[in-house]
């Protein structure tokens, strides 16, 4: 018990020390000029929009871990699951490795409200699980509703419709599990134990809510340098996450640009891109360290204090 203890602290203050650094490295990849003149060339109503979406996407996720406490059936206050996803989720976004990263600092928190190491780990699984649901349900939806010729993926209209109804029938196929099997269900040595039908709809809407806040930002800060359609962002946005969750790499640096120039018709859109990065990446990790040190300091401080308090 000790041991992993102390392992947790080293994890929780690796993931700072690497946070950190990110921060420095990714910022490093531009000049001060450029960063500075690709934020000027987006309209500042255009900048704040964005920038709502983004916190509307923060506010989606603070829901993902609202419906996973109630799924491990250790229901807390809104407060205090919102400090322990945007914490946790502002880190991990930007270290990688969600699982891993944004779980351990899930770990920290929940644990000091009593829930279990097993308790935890149903919950980042929960979360895990709707992510992919909401990213099959937006992609399915923005391709089945774009019209008219290939889109900027490059596929024609019935290949957008096949593909489009796949991925919706995932989503689909999850509410039939979820409404018809109660038992667990196992893949090798993972297992998942189907939620009850109102929390799967929960994560599918909550899921496709928050990818859609996220490429509706992106599609805001694209607006200045390209015509594409939020439907045609969204699918490129879609498909530059995946490959940025495939890649393992620290906060999708670099192949998230990537793949969204390889996709999108403009190559200033590199400014737009930028200027997504700060608001969705950097900003929430320059609130969530701090937020993790602070809280960090007051439970110490917290159980130093009641520690006195029983000796005496």
């Amino acid at each position: 018990m000790i041991a992993r203890r102390h392992l947790l602290k080293f994890l929780i203050g690796g993931a700072i020390c690497l946070a950190i650094f990110l921060v420095y490295r990714s910022l490093g990849r531009y000049t001060l000029d450029e960063i500075e003149e690709s934020v000027q060339s987006i309209a500042g109503f255009r900048l704040a929009s964005a920038f709502l979406f983004v916190i509307l996407s923060y506010l989606c996720l603070t829901g993902f871990d609202t419906l996973a406490v109630r799924y491990a059936g250790k229901p807390l206050a809104y407060r205090r699951t919102a400090l322990a996803s945007f914490t946790a989720l502002s880190i991990g976004h930007n270290v990688g490795l969600a699982a891993l990263s944004s779980g351990a600092v899930r770990y920290r928190f929940y644990s000091r409200w009593g829930l279990t190491a097993e308790d935890v780990a149903k919950i980042i699984i929960f979360c895990g699980v709707t992510v992919g649901l909401g990213l099959v349900t937006l992609a399915g939806l923005a391709l089945l509703l774009q019209e008219g010729g290939p889109d900027l993926l490059g596929l024609e209209s019935p290949v957008r419709t096949a593909l489009g109804l796949a991925c919706l029938s995932m989503p689909a196929l999850y509410l039939l599990l979820c409404a018809f099997v109660r038992r667990p269900l196992r893949l090798r040595t993972w297992q998942f134990d189907p939620p009850k039908l109102g929390l799967a709809i929960g994560q599918i809407v909550l899921g496709t809510l928050n990818f859609a806040c996220v490429a509706a930002s992106i599609h805001q800060l694209l607006a200045t340098f390209t015509d594409a359609g939020y439907l045609e962002v969204a699918s490129a946005y879609v498909t530059a996450n995946i490959a940025a969750l495939i890649s393992h790499v620290p906060g999708g640096i670099g192949v998230l640009e990537a793949t969204m120039l390889a996709i999108l018709p403009s190559t200033a859109s590199i400014g737009a891109l930028i200027a997504f990065r700060v608001l969705y990446y950097f900003v929430p990790l320059t609130i969530g360290v701090p937020t993790l040190l602070i809280s960090e300091a007051y439970y110490r401080h917290r159980g130093g204090r009641f520690s006195e308090q029983t000796v005496m």
